[in-house]
């Protein structure tokens, strides 16, 4: 089974054998050139510049016709990723339909196995993460809760009190007991105990103080700190934002000028970098776009270059890369993944900015359209905010995903999947905790991004492999399992 795209990568020339590699690269570098144009599929070229293109922009002064264009450190890299990802889909292509299924089988016994043991006792290497803990949390209870696992009680109960203590008393949750409160700690810290969804775990959020600490966070940019005296990014916006609105403590305060930070952010290629006049980032643009439709401002955004920034950064390894010219990694799944399934459920407003610029009229400063919603749909009273969540994930998708999903999700469990358990970025890599949250999420968009109603159970051509592996559905804006945030939501809105 191979996946073909038209996909682009800018800045990278056609492979062919027979190129000179400079003398720091050696015969490494000729080799993976070689083995690359013996396995690559015939679509790669469509992803490739042209050699006088790259040399033109590279030096200056045109080459002798005899010299041969030298390679960066990137494109070599490149190269010998797409090689070692061409020969696993090889050997899946050449195996009968038992052994290609067993290939494509998701191992959910030693993910479990490799995830529970990391809450109990974790490596002297995760020493650097001690600021992180609250995220090793979520990242590890996310995974458990998607594969459609629980913990056990006595587990659940100390996850909960292990929390409680990192949070601050003046509102915030730090990395650890006694640390500074810190915006991404406390989304991960709420995130998790949403997902434990006990009433012993939401009684436990200080939704008053938490408020407090959103305020003083709250920049004159109408964006948000990190932490006190800490950087102003897109993702601190999104943090934010995401726990009060699911914490149905979103209102006009925290989102006053908000929207206009956030739009400043896009840039000419259609993505959101972390802040004004920064590169464009996946990461950045899920946060950024999910910031938007929390705030009913998505309409503000260039959402079609959004949605083409993001397509195309899906290439031949059937991956996601973050960023032009960067290596496939499979985080990407979910953070790009995730953006372009929050973009299906925005149509309307793609398909409207579409026929305006067709009349030269370009999307208005103002927003004009409650993300394609009726008043009635997302629920408008002009005084709950917080609904916005809710109503954006019970409305009909009207088509099927906009990127290849199912390609994807070969992606996933054959170059990510570790059979020892967990998930790694790519091949060669290392499996962590994040990158098996963050696979498992986009897998999970993946197996459901042909469902038009949230929840509804996919048909078995959109899950790759046996059906067994199908994931349990997230929220895509918050990327908590559905269930969980139907809980959470129930609760908070009777507070």
């Amino acid at each position: 089974m191979r996946f073909r795209f038209r996909h682009r990568r800018i800045g990278r020339p056609n492979p062919k054998g027979n190129r000179r590699i400079p003398a720091s690269s050696g015969e490494e570098a000729s080799s993976v050139a070689a083995d690359h144009s013996s396995t690559s599929p015939s679509s790669c070229p469509a992803r490739s510049c042209s050699t006088s293109a790259l040399m033109e922009s590279s030096h200056p002064s045109p080459s002798p016709p005899s010299e041969q264009p030298r390679l960066t450190v990137t494109q070599i890299e490149q190269l010998r990723v797409e090689a070692k990802v061409f020969e696993i889909y090889r050997v899946l292509n050449g195996v009968d339909p038992p052994t290609m299924s067993l290939m494509l089988e998701l191992w959910r016994d030693k993910h479990i196995e490799f995830l529970t043991k990391g809450l109990g006792n974790l490596g002297p290497s995760y020493n650097v993460l001690d600021a992180n803990r609250p995220w090793l949390c979520y990242w590890i209870m996310h995974s458990i809760a998607l594969l459609g696992e629980s913990l056990d009680l006595e587990l659940e109960e100390n996850v909960v009190e292990f929390l409680f203590r990192c949070q601050d008393k003046n509102g915030g949750y730090g990395g650890g007991p006694g640390q500074m409160p810190h915006l991404a700690t406390t989304y991960a810290a709420v995130n998790t105990l949403i997902t434990l969804g006990s009433e012993k775990a939401l009684l436990s959020i200080d939704r008053e103080n938490l408020h407090k600490f959103f305020l003083r966070m709250k920049d004159s940019s109408g964006a948000f700190r990190m932490h006190d005296g800490g950087e102003i990014d897109v993702r601190a916006c999104y943090t934010a934002i995401s726990v009060a609105s699911i914490l149905n403590i979103l209102d006009d305060e925290l989102v006053k000028g908000l929207g206009n930070y956030i739009l400043s952010c896009q840039t000419y290629e259609g993505g959101i970098a972390g802040e004004p006049s920064s590169e464009a980032h996946g990461g950045y643009t899920f946060c950024g776009l999910a910031t938007m439709i929390l705030i009913n401002e998505a309409d503000r955004l260039d959402l079609p270059s959004l949605i083409d920034w993001v397509a195309f950064r899906q290439g031949v390894e059937c991956g996601f890369q973050g960023r032009a010219n960067k290596l496939v990694d499979g985080c990407y799944s979910f953070w790009q993944g995730g953006s372009l399934a929050l973009a299906q459920r925005l149509l309307p407003i793609v398909r409207q900015q579409l026929q305006l610029s067709l009349i030269g009229v370009q999307p208005s400063v103002e927003c004009k359209t409650n993300n394609g919603f009726t008043a009635e749909e997302a629920g408008l009273d002009n005084e709950n905010l917080s609904h916005f969540g809710f109503s954006f994930i019970q409305r009909h998708s009207e088509c099927g995903p906009l990127f290849q999903s199912v390609a994807l999700q070969q992606y996933i469990l054959l170059c990510s999947q570790v059979l020892e358990g967990g998930f790694k970025d790519k091949p060669g890599k290392h499996r962590d905790f994040y990158h098996s949250c963050y696979c498992l999420s986009g897998l999970s968009l993946s197996q459901h991004s042909w469902s038009g109603d949230a929840g509804a159970a996919p048909l078995p051509g959109a899950v790759l492999g046996p059906y067994t592996n199908l994931l349990e559905p997230v929220h895509p804006l918050f990327n908590v399992v559905l269930d969980k945030y139907y809980k959470s939501h129930e609760f908070f809105s009777a507070l």
